[in-house]
């Protein structure tokens, strides 16, 4: 049975979707994940691809909302502590 889902989870992924969604589009693209990344340290472009290929489950080359909560549910630990950041 899958876990469920806190409400600061909840809040949490939100936020940080909203973050890396510069533009407000409702998806995040390469260069908005890579300049979000780029505030927390340097990234290069082969980190940025390799995330966006994890994440893009669908390959539209955007990283949809609901992409981002699966990826987020399958990596609870990490979207906590990148909570802590933004």
């Amino acid at each position: 049975m899958a876990e469920a889902d806190d409400p600061q989870d909840i809040a949490d992924r939100e936020r940080i979707f909203k973050r890396f969604d510069a533009n407000g589009d409702g998806q995040i693209s390469a260069t908005e994940l890579g300049e979000t990344l780029q505030t927390l340290g340097s990234v290069t472009p082969e980190e940025v691809k390799y995330m966006m290929d994890e994440i893009d489950t669908n390959k539209d080359g955007f990283i949809s909302f609901q992409e981002f909560i699966e990826f987020a549910r399958a990596n609870r630990g990490l979207i906590r502590d990148v909570a802590k950041i933004f």
